[in-house]
């Protein structure tokens, strides 16, 4: 039985949301089981020390080949950038197809796929640096700057890198190669308003603020577009991550010294808590809460800094929230069940099946 079948059985009424999930859930360790008991090691996503070790060394390698690359390193020249970049390349690929297709160990073996991906941007700039090709800008300087300057020229080496994503994942199925992609989006939206700023200056940190937050605000649907395809593994995760981090970033950070823009404020993170319960997705919840924090935390610094009782009004709000949050974890199917019962049915078809 397939997460298709389940779901048009679902669709037609013959089981409810939460039965078809429970449904797919037992099937899907029994698939397991078997693979196992035929000795074919099965890797199975999960929080805990191994996953967390190749996750770490993965963005170590990424984060030493960029983000903290130093000015040496740039210095080396571009063919040796090239040579540097392909052997990373294909090295990683061959050991990350080993694992995958020889070891049955998807998550290093997509890992290091996604190290063999994360070296487009060195290739393109090496490349374009022997070229001598910007196409439409100067040339943006050295190559660590990518990760850390808004120029327009480097928006070859983001496309590069996007299309490198794409191509990678049709191959391996693997999550976190939609990540690579989205920060390079990310990267994108901004090196875009750049260039659309043209010569007459550069971007103002509060319109960086502002294209980070409408680029969350793009990204967020079309992560939720991706849940509702309900594929096998879950894609929409990092997706829905870092549409989370740089929506509530670039809003954060904006400048107001109105008390309604800051209420506001604290509205929209009451809302990512209640879009978190909608969609299943934590991230939201998190940073919501936060920002709801940052909120509470500027009417006791602000608005009542000589209020003896707001501390203990506050401290009483705070027991409030983890009660409803010991009740929600105790019910949370509940919730989901009457949420299937009270939502219509073309609400319901937008709410992405349960994965965390």
């Amino acid at each position: 039985m397939t997460q298709d079948q389940l779901d048009r059985a679902v669709a037609a009424g013959i089981l409810t949301r939460q039965q078809g999930e429970q449904l797919w859930r037992l099937i899907t360790a029994e698939t397991v089981q078997d693979q196992r008991a035929v000795g074919t090691t099965v890797q199975i996503p999960r929080f805990d020390l191994a996953h967390v070790l190749w996750y770490l060394g993965a963005l170590i390698i990424i984060g030493a080949m960029g983000l903290f690359s130093t000015l040496a390193f740039s210095l080396m020249g571009a063919p040796a950038l090239l040579v540097t970049s392909l052997v990373y390349a294909v090295g990683f690929v061959a050991a990350g197809h080993y694992f995958w297709h020889k070891r049955g160990l998807t998550t290093p073996g997509g890992l290091l796929i996604a190290v063999a991906v994360s070296m487009a941007p060195m290739m393109t700039y090496a490349l374009q640096s022997m070229l001598g090709w910007w196409l439409w800008q100067e040339n943006p300087g050295t190559y660590q700057g990518f990760y850390r300057w808004i120029k327009g020229g480097f928006l070859p080496m983001e496309i590069v890198t996007i299309t490198a994503c794409l191509v990678a994942i049709r191959f391996y199925r693997f999550p976190f190669l939609l990540a690579i992609a989205a920060v390079a989006l990310w990267f994108m939206s901004m090196d875009v308003a750049d260039w659309l700023k043209g010569r007459d200056g550069r971007l103002s940190w509060e319109l960086r603020h502002q294209v980070s937050m409408i680029f969350g605000l793009l990204l967020i649907p079309i992560a939720w577009f991706v849940d509702l395809r309900r594929t096998d593994k879950d894609f929409g995760f990092w997706l829905h991550l870092v549409g989370a981090v740089t929506f509530w970033g670039g809003l954060s950070l904006q400048n107001s010294d109105s008390e309604i823009s800051k209420f506001l404020y604290c509205m929209i993170n009451l809302g990512l808590i209640g879009l978190a319960v909608f969609l299943s997705r934590r991230a939201y919840a998190v940073f919501g809460g936060i920002g709801m924090m940052g909120y509470f935390g500027h009417l006791a610094y602000k608005v009542f800094e000589s209020s003896l009782l707001f501390p203990f009004a506050l401290s009483l709000l705070g027991l409030g929230v983890i009660g409803l949050g010991l009740l929600y974890y105790r019910n949370a199917d509940r919730v989901n069940a009457w949420l299937d019962k009270a939502l219509p049915p073309a609400i319901l078809r937008l709410r992405p099946a349960v994965r965390e």
